[in-house]
């Protein structure tokens, strides 16, 4: 068991990289399984773009939407700020809560670029985009030099139904592959070095030195384990003790539970700040010298506000 913890050590120490390579083995499935199965592009040139842009673009955004849903970061920030617009800049630290929102943003993208970029390295949905393109300087860029039936026969290239001849149909498929790939690398490029220059960006404006960094990294991981262990401990607990009561007709035990106001404390998301080094908003309220140690009398959610549970 003892010979598992360096491999056990070293999957924790490349999570991030584990997860991004299996979302991108996902995403490339993913493409060629639309590619193979459901896509069909149809040759036309007035239904040819919208055809294929669709297939290129639709699943990003619907990975941006779920990118944006599954962040926990980013619901930790607009819980509530509709009935307290101040949660969005805690301490009115506006240029924190800018930077929690780029992060976000940042990571929700990821999916979607893998997309875009497999899908174009592919090439598949970009023929059939764009070879149902009317604009002269698209059908001029594509039929140069070629024959006067090349603009009549152009959106029906992708399906190899054209009554051009084959090695002058087979060059416009090449041409339109080439620019799709060109395209995708292009991206793959840009977003490496947009990654690049903001990690260096991060680090060089970072606070704290990079073991601390590390370590930092480390405490809310194992924070937020712990939190789960102890939120379903606690809640167990007070499931256990609402069941008592109801099913033997008693009075319920006192159970010791933070108030509501501790909750929205350490709700927050923390920003480091060398005039308080504490790791997370956890960490920052239970060393308050003010700490409020009064427990909710009864550990219910407000009815004020309409909170509702399904």
């Amino acid at each position: 068991m003892d010979g598992l913890n360096p491999v056990l050590r070293f999957l924790m120490n490349q999570k991030a990289t584990i997860g991004y390579s299996f979302m991108a083995i996902l995403t490339i499935g993913g493409e060629r399984v639309f590619s193979m199965v459901s896509f069909q592009c149809p040759c036309n040139r007035s239904q040819n773009f919208a055809y294929g842009i669709t297939f290129l673009l639709g699943p990003a955004v619907v990975l941006l939407v779920l990118g944006f849903f599954f962040s926990t970061r980013m619901w930790r920030l607009f819980t509530g700020c509709c009935l307290n617009p101040l949660k969005l800049c805690p301490r009115g630290n506006c240029l924190g809560c800018t930077a929690i929102l780029l992060k976000v943003a940042v990571g929700a993208c990821v999916a979607p670029v893998m997309w875009i970029c497999v899908a174009l390295l592919n090439g598949t949905f970009y023929e059939c985009a764009i070879s149902g393109l009317d604009e002269n300087l698209v059908v001029d860029l594509f039929c140069k030099n070629k024959t006067l039936m090349c603009r009549a026969e152009l959106a029906r290239v992708p399906c190899g139904r054209t009554k051009l001849p084959a090695d002058e149909s087979m060059e416009l498929l090449l041409m339109f592959r080439a620019q799709s790939q060109v395209l995708g690398w292009g991206i793959i490029i840009v977003a490496a070095v947009a990654g690049l220059v903001g990690t260096c960006y991060k680090n060089c404006r970072s606070q704290v030195s990079y073991l601390q960094l590390t370590f930092w990294k480390r405490y809310m991981d194992k924070e937020r384990e712990k939190f789960e262990i102890y939120a379903s401990e606690y809640s167990s607990k007070l499931a256990e003790r609402n069941l008592k009561s109801f099913f033997e007709n008693s009075c319920p035990e006192p159970y010791p539970f933070p108030n509501h106001r501790s909750w929205e404390e350490i709700s927050a998301l923390y920003t480091f700040t060398k005039s308080e080094q504490y790791y997370s908003t956890l960490q920052r309220y239970v060393e308050r010298a003010d700490r409020d140690y009064s427990p909710e009398k009864r550990p219910v959610l407000d009815i004020e506000h309409g909170i509702e549970i399904a």
